[in-house]
């Protein structure tokens, strides 16, 4: 365990992890921000307390871009049987296997993917699927819930940025033909840092307005969506709402 827990030190993490020897694994930002995946976490809890009960041995999650393994290791910890973490990064699948094993967890797996080519054939399905901190990076949000839509079973957790939403209606190729806006993208640029570890891999990035990703959830077939509620120590963004959660039940 200590030459684990040494190559653990070794490297510089996005989270805070507590490791069992009760040290905090060093970070590449500080502490500034871990109080966004406490909030995130915090409000995903809640939501599978709710939903799920507590007895979550039979469940299995899925994490779409999982980064360094922070939810992925908090779901299998938190009881799912089965856990696996995909992410587009080589880097972040190696890192989230090591600081895994610190952890001697059962049933938890990370493997590299593109949330765009995944398929049930290659993954199969799973009763819990996360997005955190994703969607806003896309340049096909769309297709990203349709690809949740597709691997679930039960019930989809997404948190991302929102934008300020359009409304009213659009002369849709003539003045007699009137159609109502169900909500809006904005569009970021992050071509200058697909370099950098959170960043885009393409560089743009769509990100929905609050109204755009509700509706689109509904049309790629999830019966539900609903709007979570942040603690009153929430993280500032999401507590201001320029960040949402939303549970999307199938």
């Amino acid at each position: 365990m200590s030459s684990t827990l040494d190559k653990v030190r070794a490297r510089e993490w996005f989270y805070a992890y507590k490791l069992p020897d009760g040290s905090t694994a060093p970070t590449y930002h500080g502490f500034d921000i871990q109080p966004i995946h406490d909030t995130r976490w915090s409000m995903v809890r809640r939501c599978l307390d709710d939903r799920l009960g507590r007895d979550r041995r039979a469940f299995s999650a899925l994490d779409l871009a999982s980064h360094q393994g922070w939810f992925a290791i908090n779901m299998a910890r938190a009881g799912f049987g089965r856990v696996l973490g995909i992410d587009a990064r080589d880097t972040h699948v190696e890192d989230s296997r090591l600081i895994a094993s610190v952890y001697d967890l059962e049933g938890l797996d990370f493997r590299q993917g593109d949330i765009h080519a995944l398929s049930v054939e290659d993954t199969g399905t799973f009763d819990v699927v996360l997005m955190m901190g994703l969607l806003y990076h896309l340049e096909n949000p769309i297709g990203a819930l349709r690809t949740c839509r597709a691997l679930c079973k039960d019930l989809c957790l997404i948190e991302t940025q929102v934008v300020p939403g359009l409304t009213g209606h659009v002369d849709y190729g003539s003045y007699q033909y009137v159609k109502p806006l169900m909500g809006s993208f904005g569009i970021i640029d992050e071509t200058d840092e697909t370099h950098g570890p959170e960043a885009s891999i393409t560089g743009v990035c769509l990100v929905p307005s609050l109204d755009a990703l509700t509706w689109i959830l509904r049309k790629v077939g999830f019966s539900r969506v609903d709007v979570l509620e942040p603690p009153e120590d929430a993280y500032e963004q999401l507590r201001y709402h320029k960040r949402v959660m939303v549970a999307a039940q199938v």
